[in-house]
């Protein structure tokens, strides 16, 4: 019977480390918005760096891009628009732990907040 206990509770214990090991979402996802010091055609230009702060990959990324504009091309393989939604491509790759870069240029820095991800742990 004790040892019935004892092998349960270290099963418990193990399925809690991995879950809290493994336990992420899109909130792990950091993005910053900072001024470059450029101008595009009159617009101050924004550098967008998305870090993924979780143990785990990040996939389908999407950011919130109410109302976003840009005068600055952005190459379609690392952030597609569309609509308010943005996802972020990567070239097709998941995010690791090396952030994902682009620029953007407008009168305003916008949020781009993560709004969804999918998430892989091996």
């Amino acid at each position: 019977m004790a040892a019935t206990n004892e092998i349960l509770s270290i099963l418990l214990f193990l399925c809690l480390i991995s879950q809290g090991y493994g336990f992420c979402s899109y909130k792990d996802l950091t993005v910053n918005v900072e001024k470059s010091g450029a101008q595009i055609k009159g617009k101050p230009e924004w550098v967008v760096t998305i870090t993924n702060n979780c143990t785990c990959v990040q996939m389908d990324v999407q950011l919130n891009c109410k109302g976003f504009k840009t005068v600055e091309q952005i190459d379609p393989s690392i952030l597609s628009v569309s609509g308010d939604v943005c996802l972020v491509v990567n070239n097709g790759n998941p995010i690791y732990k090396d952030p994902i870069i682009f620029k953007y240029a407008w009168d305003k820095k916008f949020p781009l907040n993560p709004i969804q991800s999918q998430i892989a742990c091996s």
